[in-house]
C-alpha cells in the first residue's frame, strides 16, 4: 500500500500505517540517492510556513511523520484523511529493527564523544546484526565538515541517524543531498543521548496522551510561551475551515 500524502496548512504530512512500516522502509532503502525521513511537530509545521529552507526540506522528504497530537486534530478538523502519529524514539527503534533483520548498515552523527561511544555500544548490543560503519561527534568545527560528508559518501550507510550538535538539524542532509551516494537520513535531537542512557525518552503513556511537551516545560519553563504559536495554529485552522472551497 502506497503512503498517502496530505497537506495541512500547505505543509505535507504522510499517512503510514504501522503495519506498512517495514515494507516502506525497505522500499525507501532501495531508492537511489539521498532520502530523508522527517518527524514533524506542530511547531515545525508553523516554522516551515515561514522558513523557506525548512519548507523545501519537508516538501522533498520521502516520509513526513507527524509527532504532535495537534496535527492529527488539525487534519480531523479540516476533514482530511487522518495520519498516524509517531513517537520518534519508538519509530527509530522500528527503523533499526528493520535494518537489523536485513543486515543493513548505520552511521551515527551527533552528540558529545562519550555519549556517542556509549550510544554506539548500546545500539550494537541491542541490534547485533546492524553494521555500525561510522560515527562522528556533533558540535564539530566547520573545517571538519568535508571529512564528515566524504566519510558518509564513501561508506554509503543504509541509514544515517543525526542527533544533537548539528546546527542545521533536519535540514543538514537536505542542504548537502547532492554530496551523498545513497543513504537515508533521520534527525532526532535527543536520540544519541537516549541511546547513551543519558536522557530519558518520552514514555508511551505520556506520548499517547499528548503530554510530551510538559517534561520539556518542567526542564525549561520559558517553553510555556509555545502556547502563543499554538493559539495561532488554531486560528489558521479556523481560517482554512472557513475559506476552504466547498
Amino acid at each position: 500500500m502506497a503512503v498517502e500524502r496530505i497537506h495541512l496548512l500547505k505543509i505535507p504530512v504522510d499517512i503510514l500505517p504501522p503495519e506498512d512500516m517495514e515494507h516502506e522502509i525497505l522500499a525507501l532503502l532501495e531508492k537511489p540517492g539521498t532520502k530523508q525521513i522527517v518527524f514533524l511537530s506542530v511547531w515545525d509545521l508553523l516554522k516551515a510556513r515561514k522558513n523557506q529552507k525548512l519548507n523545501e526540506c519537508i516538501r522533498n522528504a520521502d516520509l513526513v511523520l507527524p509527532l504532535s497530537k495537534s496535527i492529527i486534530k488539525g487534519a480531523s478538523f479540516l476533514h482530511l484523511p487522518i495520519p498516524v502519529r509517531y513517537n520518534p524514539f519508538s519509530a527509530i527503534i522500528s527503523f533499526l529493527s528493520v535494518l537489523d533483520s536485513h543486515y543493513k548498515s548505520l552511521y551515527l552523527l551527533g552528540g558529545r564523544k562519550k555519549a556517542l561511544l556509549e550510544a554506539e555500544r548500546n545500539v550494537h548490543v541491542t541490534f547485533p546484526n546492524l553494521q555500525i560503519i561510522g560515527r562522528f561527534v556533533g558540535y564539530y568545527p566547520k573545517s571538519m565538515e568535508p571529512d564528515i560528508v566524504s566519510a558518509i559518501y564513501k561508506s554509503c550507510p543504509a541509514l544515517v541517524l543525526i542527533g544533537d550538535g548539528i546546527a542545521e538539524k533536519e535540514t543538514w542532509a537536505f542542504q548537502r543531498r547532492n554530496r551523498f551516494s545513497s543513504s537515508t537520513f533521520v534527525y532526532s535531537k535527543d536520540i544519541i543521548n537516549i541511546f547513551a542512557k543519558r536522557t530519558s525518552h518520552v514514555s508511551a503513556r505520556t506520548f499517547e496522551r499528548g503530554l510530551e511537551i510538559w517534561p520539556e516545560i518542567m526542564h525549561n519553563p520559558l517553553k510555556i510561551l509555545l502556547i502563543l504559536p499554538f493559539i495561532w495554529y488554531n486560528v489558521l485552522l479556523l481560517w482554512y475551515k472557513i475559506t476552504k472551497p466547498a
